[in-house]
C-alpha cells in the first residue's frame, strides 16, 4: 500500500459490517417551490445531492475503511481512498472529509478526487476550495444533510484521538446527544488543567482564565476607551472582560454578584456568553467549564472539567457525560457587546479584568489579526440568506420560546432614531453604549451577541426583526 507519513501529514494541520444489499435513495431535497437550493457562505450554490444506499456497508469497503484508518498510524494510504471513491456509497464521504482536516498534499488530493467521484461534485467550483479543500468539502456534505455511514464515528475517532487521547471520553459516550458528522478539529487541544492554573498547557490549548484579578474603572486607564468589552451586571455587580483578553483566553470562570458564572467565548462565532454554573441540580461544587480543542460546525464545543460532559456551547446544554443524564441546561445571563468608555460612563461601579489578568501575562492588542476578515475558516454547510452570514446580531429567546434576533446596526440606528424595536414581546434597549433586551413589561431577558451564521443554524427557527 502507498502511504503518506502521518505524522508529517497533520503536522500541515498544526501551523459494522453486511452484504451491502440496501436500496439506494437520494437525500431528502426541499421544495423547489418553497426553499432554493442551499448556498454558501460566498454565495455558491451548492450541487444536487447525491443519492445513498441505505443499510450497512458492503464487507469489501467496510474492510477498506479499516484498513486506511488502522494505517493512519504509520500513513495515509492514498491507494485504499482511491479504493474507497471507487465504492459507489456516497455516505462515507463523510470519512474523505475528516482525513482531509489531518493530510495534505497527495493524500488531500486522493481524498477530494474520492470524494468528487463518490458525489459528482466537482470541488473546484467551489471559491472557498481554493483557501480550503476540506472546508469546501465539509461544507457541500453538511448542505446535503447527507446521512453517514454505518459504524461511522469508530472510524472518524482514530485520527482524532491520535491528535490527543484525552478526547477518548466524548467518543466513548454512545448516548452522547452530539452529530458527530459536524465535529471538527479547531487545531488546538484539551484544555485540562485544574481549576485555577495559571500556566500554559504544555502541549498547546485554548487556557482558560479562572478567577482573574480586577481593577476599579478608575484604575482601567490601560484599556482604551474604544477597546471592545463583554459587560455583565449580575447582583447589582457589574464587570467588563476586554475582548483582546477573551480572544486569548475564550473562557473564564469567575463570581460576579455572589453568583459563580462562566463566560465562553467563540472567536469564530463573534459569541461571548454567560453561564451560571453554581446551583446545577444534584451538584454542590459549581461547574469548571473548559475548551475542549473541538469545533461544531464553527462553534467551540466547551466541556465541564470534572465530569468531563460535553457541552452545546451555544445552547448551554449538556450533551454527554454525566451531566447529559442528569438533563443539565445553564442558565444564561445576558452580555453586552460595547466599548469601555460607553461601559464605564454607564455603570461607574464597575470593575475590569486587570491588565495581566491576575497572572502576569501580557495581551496583544490584537490578537487575532483579522484572522477571521475574509469569513468564516470552519465548515459551516449552508447558510440562511436573510443577512450576511458574518453580520452581528443580538439573539434572544422570546417569552413564549420563539428565538428572536435583531441585526444590531440596523437596532442600533432605529434606537438612535428615537424609535422602538420591539419583535414577539422582546425590547431591545440599550446598556452602556451596547444592547440587551427585556420584555415588553420591563423584565431582563438574557441575550447575546453573534454572527448571524452562528445564531441562525443553532436557531434555524429564528424569526427575525426588520427596520419597519
Amino acid at each position: 500500500m502507498r502511504s503518506l507519513p502521518v505524522l508529517a501529514a497533520f503536522a500541515l494541520v498544526v501551523a459494522g459490517c453486511g452484504d451491502g444489499g440496501g436500496e439506494t435513495r437520494a437525500t431528502p431535497a426541499p421544495s423547489s417551490t418553497t426553499v432554493a437550493a442551499p448556498v454558501s457562505q460566498t454565495g455558491f450554490t451548492f450541487p444536487p445531492s447525491p443519492e445513498t444506499p441505505t443499510g450497512p456497508l458492503p464487507p469489501v469497503l467496510a474492510r477498506q475503511l479499516d484498513e486506511l484508518f488502522e494505517g493512519l498510524r504509520v500513513g495515509v494510504g492514498v491507494e485504499a481512498l482511491e479504493l474507497i471513491g471507487e465504492s459507489g456509497d456516497a455516505r462515507v464521504a463523510w470519512l474523505l472529509a475528516d482525513i482531509l482536516r489531518f493530510v495534505g498534499g497527495d493524500g488531500a488530493a486522493a481524498a477530494v478526487a474520492a470524494f468528487e467521484r463518490l458525489t459528482g461534485a466537482d470541488v473546484a467550483a467551489d471559491p472557498l476550495s481554493a483557501r480550503s479543500p476540506w472546508q469546501s468539502v465539509t461544507n457541500h456534505l453538511i448542505a446535503w444533510d447527507l446521512p453517514a455511514p454505518p459504524g461511522y464515528l469508530e472510524w472518524k475517532r482514530i485520527p482524532f484521538e491520535l491528535i490527543d487521547p484525552r478526547w477518548t471520553p466524548f467518543f466513548d459516550d454512545t448516548g452522547a446527544a452530539i452529530d458527530w458528522r459536524h465535529v471538527s478539529w479547531g487545531g488546538v487541544l484539551i484544555d485540562d488543567r485544574p481549576l485555577g492554573d495559571p500556566n500554559p498547557c504544555p502541549a498547546g490549548c485554548i487556557p482558560a482564565l479562572d478567577d482573574p484579578a480586577v481593577t476599579p474603572a478608575d484604575e482601567g486607564s490601560w484599556y482604551p476607551d474604544d477597546g471592545i468589552v463583554f459587560g455583565l451586571v449580575i447582583g447589582g455587580e457589574a464587570r467588563a472582560y476586554p475582548k483582546n483578553l477573551m480572544e486569548v483566553h475564550e473562557m473564564v470562570n469567575d463570581t460576579l454578584g455572589g453568583r459563580r458564572i462562566a463566560i465562553p467565548y467563540c472567536t469564530l462565532c463573534g459569541s461571548a456568553q454567560a453561564y451560571l454554573t453554581d446551583e446545577v441540580p444534584g451538584r454542590v461544587d459549581p461547574l469548571v467549564l473548559r475548551t475542549s480543542g473541538l469545533l461544531s460546525r464553527s462553534n467551540k464545543v466547551m466541556y465541564e472539567l470534572t465530569t468531563l460532559s460535553a457541552f452545546d456551547t451555544f445552547l448551554g446544554t449538556a450533551v454527554s457525560g454525566p451531566l447529559q443524564d442528569e438533563g443539565v441546561e445553564l442558565d444564561m445571563v445576558a452580555v453586552v457587546t460595547t466599548t469601555w468608555g460607553d461601559w464605564k460612563a454607564a455603570h461607574p461601579g464597575t470593575t475590569i479584568v486587570a491588565r495581566d489578568g491576575g497572572i502576569g501575562r501580557s495581551y496583544p492588542d490584537d490578537p487575532l489579526q483579522g484572522r477571521d476578515s475574509a469569513g468564516p475558516i470552519f465548515p459551516i454547510g449552508d447558510t440562511d440568506l436573510r443577512l450576511a452570514a458574518q453580520e452581528q446580531v443580538l439573539g434572544v429567546i422570546a417569552p413564549d420560546g420563539i428565538p428572536v434576533a435583531f441585526p444590531v446596526a440596523a437596532a442600533t440606528a432605529a434606537i438612535d432614531g428615537g424609535g422602538e424595536v420591539e419583535l414577539a414581546g422582546v425590547r431591545v434597549v440599550v446598556d452602556g453604549g451596547g444592547l440587551r433586551t427585556e420584555t415588553v413589561a420591563g423584565e431582563p431577558l438574557p441575550s447575546h451577541q453573534a454572527f448571524w451564521f452562528a445564531w441562525s443554524q443553532f436557531q434555524p427557527d429564528t424569526v427575525l426583526w426588520r427596520l419597519p
